[in-house]
């Protein structure tokens, strides 16, 4: 299985890192490293996050208050990454971004 990020998500991703990296040298690669350690985790096993409206689940970060929006996209063996969603965050705002 391989992953995509739309591509919202990979720059609330690359927008958190700065962020983190800016208060704390080096908490933003902390971070990047987080999200990619969850995502070799939900390659391995995609049913692993909790569900949301299909086909969409979710997982929570251990260590920052984010959690990764995915979809599993069994007919090309993908998982989407709909969204790098910080907890405090307007919930469901990327709902729009799993059909495009």
């Amino acid at each position: 299985m391989k992953h995509e990020f739309h591509p919202e998500a990979e720059q609330e991703l690359l927008e958190e890192a700065e962020r983190y990296e800016s208060e704390v040298p080096g908490l933003g690669l902390r971070f990047g490293d987080e999200v990619h350690r969850v995502i070799e985790l939900l390659l391995e096993n995609p049913e692993a996050g909790s569900p949301l409206d299909p086909p969409l689940r979710y997982f929570v970060l251990r260590r920052f208050p984010h959690a990764i929006i995915y979809a599993v996209l069994k007919d090309v063996d993908a998982l989407l990454i709909v969204a790098v969603a910080h907890g405090s965050r307007k919930p469901g705002y990327w709902r729009d971004r799993s059909s495009g």
